[in-house]
């Protein structure tokens, strides 16, 4: 049977994992199309949006990068409004144990 220094060495030592693996994560892209390329949206590891790219068929060219950069927001801020609801969500499980940040779930 595991002693409890043992325990929280094990978390400790999961815990910096962890950080290390969220760490990483920002390092990585990956792209997601919609309407055979048409749309691409391109975010890092940790769901935070980089790019958007709208192909100017869509609609007059010169709208394209307002449209881009509008959608990079509005989608970041539904992925920042989803993190606010699962913490809320995960307090309610916990009740109010406050958790390290590295073991809440995130989006």
């Amino acid at each position: 049977m595991r002693s409890l220094s043992q325990l929280m060495k094990q978390t400790f030592d999961m815990q910096s994992k962890i950080q290390d693996m969220r760490a990483r994560l920002a390092e990585f892209e990956v792209e997601g199309q919609a309407g055979a390329g048409m749309v691409t949206v391109t975010m890092d590891g940790r769901a935070e949006v980089r790019r958007v790219r709208i192909a100017p068929d869509l609609f007059d060219a010169s709208d394209a990068g307002v449209v881009e950069d509008l959608l990079v927001t509005a989608l970041n801020d539904a992925k920042s409004k989803a993190n606010a609801l699962l913490d809320r969500e995960m307090d309610k499980l916990t009740a109010g144990i406050p958790l390290p940040p590295e073991l809440r779930p995130r989006v």
